[in-house]
């Protein structure tokens, strides 16, 4: 996609108007919806009625579909990880709740 750059304003209502270079280059139309993810401190607008792929997830599981058709890297999961997989298995998932504790990434 061609590097596009384009200024709107907020309305008072906190709405804004998609630059026409924008909507063009999403191929976006009256009565499309589009979403916007936050990503640090950027805004990524894309289209939500099309199906949204991380291009880093998408090679990963390329990679990971090879692995499997090749029997290579393949291990048995430890059974503590096997039992607590098991043991969340219908454990409801809020996405939104907030983290307890410290994260490492």
């Amino acid at each position: 996609m061609p590097h596009i750059h384009e200024i709107a304003t907020i309305t008072s209502k906190g709405q804004i108007t998609l630059p026409k270079p924008i909507r063009q280059a999403l191929g976006a139309a009256v009565g499309d919806r589009v979403a916007f993810d936050l990503r640090g401190t950027d805004v990524v607008v894309t289209r939500a009625d099309e199906e949204h792929e991380d291009p880093a997830i998408g090679a990963f599981l390329v990679l990971l579909e090879n692995d499997i058709k090749s029997g290579k890297h393949l291990y048995t999961l430890p059974d503590n990880l096997s039992q607590a997989m098991l043991a969340n298995l219908h454990h409801a998932i809020d996405l939104d709740e907030d983290i307890v504790g410290e994260v490492a990434l």
